[in-house]
């Protein structure tokens, strides 16, 4: 799936969603900076219940810890620990994207890793978002790829890092010195 295939699949769901990982760092970007085996899209946990019964003749897989895929039954409430759902059309299709469960405390997005660190939902959508798709904005998903950091996410971060503002700088910063003090990000930043 790409940005523009996203738009058109998920146009009547009636929750937030966000283009996520390595698409949201390019989308930001301007232009496509490395090849995407896979399409993530960011989604609330409150809002799990109408996502499934919006993609109910979908075949989903739950990713279990530690990462175990079962499918995913219309109906099923995900334990908190799932995190990931892979997304197909029917069985026998590729995967055609991964929803990536965040949980919420009233309006605040809630950090997976560390709750500590938080944020109004409402500041989750980057500047230049594209026309029908909210993307994520690059600081948080930069925080998710700090963790366990591969070559695409290193790329990622020299990729979008001079066009991240003081405020974004300064958020991830310190959202890394609580979870991982010492990266090698932070001196960037």
């Amino acid at each position: 799936m790409r940005p523009e295939d996203a738009v058109a699949c998920f146009a009547g769901w009636k929750v937030p969603w966000w283009v996520a990982g390595g698409w949201a760092i390019d989308l930001r970007v301007g232009h496509q900076t490395r090849p995407h085996n896979d399409f993530d899209v960011l989604v609330l946990r409150r809002d799990l219940d109408l996502i499934r019964a919006t993609l109910a003749e979908w075949d989903l897989w739950a990713a279990d810890p530690p990462g175990r895929l079962r499918i995913w039954p219309v109906g099923e409430v995900l334990a908190l620990s799932v995190h990931d759902v892979w997304c197909r059309k029917a069985p026998t299709s590729p995967w055609s994207f991964q929803l990536m469960i965040d949980d919420t405390d009233g309006e605040d997005w809630l950090f997976r890793r560390d709750h500590r660190i938080r944020r109004a939902v409402t500041s989750l959508t980057a500047r230049g978002s594209m026309g029908g798709a909210a993307v994520l904005t690059p600081e948080v998903q930069l925080l998710y790829k700090s963790n366990d950091v591969r070559e695409k996410d290193a790329a990622d971060f020299r990729a979008v890092r001079p066009l991240l503002t003081p405020e974004e700088c300064e958020w991830l910063k310190t959202s890394l010195e609580i979870v991982a003090p010492g990266h090698g990000w932070i001196p960037e930043l």
